[in-house]
């Protein structure tokens, strides 16, 4: 359990940082003059569209993780781990082909229409990154995906918060477009050790 915990929770964290998620918040923040207090409510709701669609997903693949477990044996021990390394690999493989984002300028909408939007857009992209893990942690019993959703939606919607704030105010100098970039191998990686420690320690 505790691979599972520590696997979700860095992965929960590399989710939570990528630009994808909050640049164009801040984007659009600017261009519309919203203020921190603004931007940061945006975030939180486009944050919780994002964590419900996920979470939806993901008490999806936990019932199918619980049923595989109690139907096959080894499903725990030997076929979720190579599920997680599987995951990895193809996550590394599309980082190659990767669509980065670009942040386009729309016709002039309101307030509302662009949150409205915004909010659209999240909970139609749900993480499909952490899906492998509510699998992996239906096995363990719901007890376990519930501490699953409670880390990843907490750390998710902070995350994604704290990220904006500092962005807005300029505090962040990094090269976003070289994360952007890797965040496909650092997710695909994640995934793998994951499910190499978990194989080992069961």
């Amino acid at each position: 359990m505790e691979q599972i915990i520590i696997g979700s929770l860095l992965l929960s964290v590399l989710h939570a940082v990528i630009p994808s998620h909050w640049l164009p918040i801040i984007a659009i923040g600017r261009k519309e003059s919203w203020s921190v207090k603004e931007i940061s409510e945006v975030t939180i709701l486009s944050g919780l569209a994002h964590v419900v669609s996920t979470v939806i997903l993901g008490v999806g693949f936990a019932a199918l993780g619980i049923e595989l477990t109690e139907s096959i044996e080894n499903f725990s021990r030997i076929m979720a781990p190579i599920i997680l390394i599987l995951l990895g690999l193809i996550f590394i493989y599309r980082n190659h082909r990767h669509k980065h984002f670009h942040l386009s300028q729309p016709e002039r909408k309101s307030k509302k229409e662009i949150i409205i939007a915004l909010i659209i857009s999240m909970f139609l992209s749900p993480c499909l990154e952490i899906e492998g893990y509510f699998l992996l942690a239906g096995s363990q019993g719901w007890n376990v995906v519930g501490m699953l959703v409670f880390l990843y939606s907490t750390i998710t919607i902070i995350g994604m918060v704290v990220w904006v704030r500092f962005a807005y105010r300029g505090f962040l100098k990094l090269n976003w477009h070289s994360y952007e970039h890797n965040a496909g191998i650092i997710t695909g990686l994640t995934l793998i050790g994951t499910g190499i420690l978990t194989f080992f320690i069961h």
